[in-house]
């Protein structure tokens, strides 16, 4: 624990919690900050100017990263054609079989991928699957026929993100073991998928109010919105 509040002791000497900094700046600060013993994961925070108590100004999404997210993501399939899913590269296939263990409490996977006629049967475990955000959807690309190119998508890099009820949301951008180049690729190009994200009932106001960059062991950079040019 001491050598943990060392490492951040000297993390936050070398960086202004007041200050908000370009993109570029924002992760060559990160990647200054004294590393920790594992590949620290890099997540980009965002807290939005929408109402979350409207669900019409929900927030969610998908984003492909361009240089992926350093994450293996382990993928499950409920289909009726579960040698074609695991030939396509899923981890896990089925459909009776893996809803029943499912329902007994078995989540050891990142993503759930389904085909249209799968989710009549996996919206009986809905209840399950829905609050660790594991229930296929389609509008994050996970309720689909072409189940092969699903899961390239979600191995390549796809992340998915979702607004909190504090209008706070949270999208992996990659390792610190990644470039300074390949982290500001990712996270420009999850700045600029947020920023198309913004709901159509949303009018007035500043929809992305804050962005912070941080590792898994490391404080927060925040970057400064103003010269992204979102609107």
């Amino acid at each position: 624990m001491a050598k943990q509040s060392k490492r951040m002791k000297a993390a936050l000497s070398q960086v202004d919690p007041q200050t908000r900094y370009n993109l570029n700046e924002a992760v060559e600060r990160l990647a200054q900050f004294p590393k920790a013993k594992f590949d620290e994961t890099v997540e980009l925070y965002a807290h939005l100017g929408v109402d979350p108590k409207q669900s019409s100004q929900m927030v969610r999404g998908t984003v492909s990263l361009p240089n992926g997210s350093g994450k293996k993501i382990t993928v499950v399939v409920f289909t009726e054609n579960p040698d074609e899913a695991k030939a396509a590269g899923a981890d896990h296939a089925g459909l009776a079989d893996l809803l029943a263990k499912v329902q007994d409490g078995w989540m050891d996977f990142d993503v759930a991928i389904a085909t249209t006629s799968a989710m009549k049967e996996v919206r009986k475990v809905a209840r399950v699957l829905g609050p660790r955000g594991l229930m296929p959807n389609p509008k994050s690309g996970t309720v689909t026929d072409d189940v092969a190119s699903a899961i390239q998508e979600v191995k390549a890099g796809r992340v998915e993100y979702k607004m909190d009820k504090t209008a706070n949301l949270a999208v992996i951008v990659g390792k610190r073991s990644f470039s300074n180049e390949q982290l500001t690729e990712n996270a420009q190009t999850v700045i600029e998928n947020l920023a198309k994200a913004k709901p159509e009932t949303f009018k007035g106001g500043v929809f992305i109010k804050s962005l912070t960059l941080s590792g898994t062991m490391t404080p927060g950079v925040k970057v400064d919105t103003k010269q992204l040019n979102l609107n």
